[in-house]
């Protein structure tokens, strides 16, 4: 096992609760008016990004960084290949049902139990816990809690209805659902080629030609034509064009490459990853000639232009731990290590927003509707440490 990989990376802990809190802030958006254009999502077909189009790759991004520390120290543990690969399907099918339960909340909603969309959110979040709380070990009642779970997110499942009446189903996979399919491959690809990380290099560009042979060019026209074996084959594995598992292999390889200059001195370091920084950005112009800069799409100037912004705050991060300059970083740890209750918590408050319907006051627009936006997504972080104090943390 080596060692770099078995200390823990403080700089992508806040990378990943930097991400998580503005993911937290610019999904709140639509509480407030006036909202600038520059934080907004940019449309389809629009030519351009804006922050809302940044955070969710950029947790695709930390996702990738992660992968390699958290499988090789299994392997230190002395799980065998089969148990890691067991625990890797069984975090993609956590993610996969997480996705699908909440994005059948999203839209219209007319379940034929009676109860409203704030009483689904509270029983879908009750149900999470349930079943993929961190339970301490030898804790007795864990698996009639996490039957209890399962009986819940059934439930809802066999009783919800949409505006329409259709039954619950996988329309797509969300958020979560997204995060799963990508880790699901790039974690097998760690596994298979983790005595031999160049292979990692080598499916970046492998996906970053699968993005350019299946996404349209800016004047109309593609690469190939749509209904080919390529983009079929891309299509059964969940891959789309590649542009989720993109971001995540170009976080494992910043950690391959943090490993591999782990010896050197701290200005070596961070004139590395600004180097990287801007030969992404460069990559990103070039390939900006030829499509659009599209998140919804996921294109490829839209990958690296993120992957670019993602290796430079990663190096700002890494300098600061380095010099350890993170105190101004503890209220937002929950974050960075509580993740996924985080996302949770949203869905709660949310809850009682339902219920109780509050009218949006005029003034709770432009600077103010942000800085309510930026407390809220604090409230949901100091929640989750809360919860923790309280034995209550997501963990898949």
């Amino acid at each position: 096992m080596d060692s770099f990989l078995d200390r823990r990376n403080g700089a992508i802990d806040m990378l990943r609760g930097l991400t998580m809190f503005l993911m937290v802030f610019v999904n709140d958006l639509w509480t407030v008016g006036g909202v600038p254009r520059w934080i907004e999502h940019k449309k389809a077909t629009q030519d351009g990004m804006g922050l809302a189009d940044i955070v969710f790759p950029m947790f695709l991004f930390s996702v990738g960084m992660s992968i390699p520390y958290a499988i090789e120290r299994r392997f230190s543990k002395g799980q065998t290949g089969e148990g890691v690969f067991a625990h890797i399907l069984s975090r993609t099918l956590a993610l996969l049902l997480m996705g699908v339960f909440i994005v059948n909340s999203e839209g219209s909603f007319s379940p034929i139990g009676g109860y409203g969309k704030g009483t689904y959110w509270v029983l879908m979040v009750l149900g999470f816990f349930l079943i993929w709380n961190k339970y301490p070990k030898e804790f007795k009642p864990k698996k009639w809690l996490q039957a209890a779970g399962m009986a819940i997110l059934l439930f809802l499942a066999l009783t919800f209805r949409n505006g329409d009446g259709a039954y619950f189903r996988a329309g797509w996979w969300g958020i979560l659902g997204l995060i799963g399919w990508a880790y699901l491959f790039c974690a097998i690809s760690w596994m298979i080629s983790r005595k031999k990380p160049w292979i990692i290099a080598l499916l970046w560009l492998a996906v970053c030609l699968l993005n350019m042979l299946t996404t349209g060019l800016r004047d109309g026209g593609s690469l190939i034509d749509g209904g080919n074996f390529i983009s079929d084959f891309a299509r059964a594995i969940h891959l789309g064009n590649g542009s989720c598992a993109l971001m995540v292999l170009g976080g494992m390889m910043t950690t391959l490459a943090d490993k591999r200059l782990s010896e050197k001195d701290v200005s070596f370091r961070v004139s590395a990853g600004i180097g990287a920084a801007i030969l992404l950005v460069f990559l990103g112009w070039g390939a900006h000639q030829f499509w659009i800069t599209s998140k919804i799409v996921g294109t490829l100037p839209w990958c690296l232009y993120v992957s670019a912004i993602s290796v430079a705050l990663y190096t700002l991060l890494r300098y600061l731990e380095r010099r350890n300059w993170t105190g101004w970083f503890k209220p937002l740890s929950p974050a960075g290590t509580a993740t996924l209750t985080v996302y949770m918590m949203p869905y709660l408050y949310y809850a009682l927003w339902v219920v109780f319907s509050p009218t949006v006051p005029s003034w709770l627009a432009g600077g103010v509707g942000l800085l309510k936006c930026a407390l809220f997504s604090m409230l949901c972080i100091a929640t989750a440490w809360l919860l923790g104090k309280a034995g209550l943390k997501l963990k898949i």
